[in-house]
């Protein structure tokens, strides 16, 4: 590990530097929101944004991607083959990604990455990705991210950490990745190891201080799976929900998708697009039966998912970084904090 000085005013130049070989991503204002979005030439990220509706999943597994193609044209000798798209996986680099953001792709990883199973398309992105983390040093109002195992510091599965520290930027360099990607910019003024660390313990602990908000679950291991499913708050915890399914949409730690085809004329594309527990299609069977007719069963699952199922599969904590963004984008004010503590009580 090495930590590299970055004067801000040779930040943007830098990062031209590293477009002859990487694809930029970060945070761009749109209207009342930020968006994590390509970077073109001479569009540099928002470093001082507040986080982005979406998190920077996408980067990586998208909303909507196409996997497969075919031809249907029977006088072809392929026809109705299915062959893998081509897709661009040269290098690109997350900018400014939060740290918890980062988190959430080592809980993606367990769904996509494992050595039973290699989803080829999320594991050729996250290959070619490097993410460079900045360090939360004020976190807002709906972050709890402290109580998931992460933190506005947290170095998990980042590449590159940046800390602000006013006029400069302080870079720790975790990976290799991260140094290849630091040496394509031309940062290369290192500092002084043990000042340096001084400097990040003290803006960590700051940090970490000022997060508010706090959920507790350490009880949540010892509760059976059927207390809480039959646990007497579910009809009250549905009752405001409309299944818009934000809450899915915003999560970075979600990972629920649907496969639909799309011909034209003689040609087939099989896309992926993410999809919602809160949906009520979601279960719907091709006999129209519906094992979660209901939004309070549908309720039930996404949080039962997030706190209980996943926590005794995996034994990776919750299925939550605490970004806060369902709390905060939710219409009717469900909260994931109040519900934890609940199920957690």
């Amino acid at each position: 590990m090495k930590i590299i000085k970055i004067d801000k005013k040779e930040w943007e130049q830098g990062l031209d530097k590293s477009r002859k070989e990487y694809h930029l991503f970060g945070a761009v204002k749109d209207k009342d929101y930020y968006l994590i979005q390509a970077l073109g030439d001479k569009v540099y990220p928002d470093m001082e944004s507040s986080d982005t509706i979406l998190s920077p999943k996408s980067v990586i597994f998208p909303q909507t991607e196409k996997m497969l193609t075919a031809n249907l044209d029977e006088a072809q000798d392929n026809h109705h083959i299915m062959e893998r798209v081509e897709t661009d996986y040269s290098p690109r680099a997350v900018l400014g990604i939060k740290p918890y953001d980062a988190k959430a792709f080592k809980i993606l990883q367990l769904n996509f990455d494992t050595e039973e199973f290699k989803d080829p398309y999320f594991c050729d992105a996250y290959a070619a990705t490097t993410l460079v983390g900045l360090a939360v040093n004020n976190p807002g109002q709906f972050d709890f991210s402290t109580s998931v195992d992460t933190g506005p510091f947290d170095e998990t599965d980042l590449d590159v950490l940046l800390i602000d520290t006013g006029n400069e930027y302080l870079a720790k360099v975790i990976t290799d990745k991260g140094e290849n990607f630091i040496s394509k910019c031309g940062f290369d003024n290192q500092t002084d190891e043990k000042n340096a660390l001084e400097t990040i313990s003290k803006l960590k602990k700051k940090a970490e201080k000022a997060i508010v908000s706090t959920v507790s679950h350490d009880k949540l291991n010892g509760k059976t799976i059927l207390e809480l499913y039959n646990a007497p708050f579910w009809d009250d915890i549905a009752f405001s929900c409309i299944n818009c399914g934000t809450c899915t949409y915003v999560c970075p730690t979600c990972w629920c998708f649907d496969i639909q085809d799309e011909t034209k004329d003689k040609s087939c594309i099989r896309f992926r697009n993410w999809d919602t527990c809160m949906s009520r299609l979601f279960t719907e069977h091709a006999s129209g039966h519906n094992p979660r007719e209901g939004k309070t069963q549908r309720v039930r699952q996404r949080f039962m998912h997030k706190l209980k199922y996943f926590p005794d599969k995996y034994d990776q904590g919750l299925m939550c970084v605490g970004c806060g963004r369902c709390v905060k984008h939710c219409p009717v004010n469900i909260d994931i904090r109040e519900i934890c503590e609940q199920m957690n009580s």
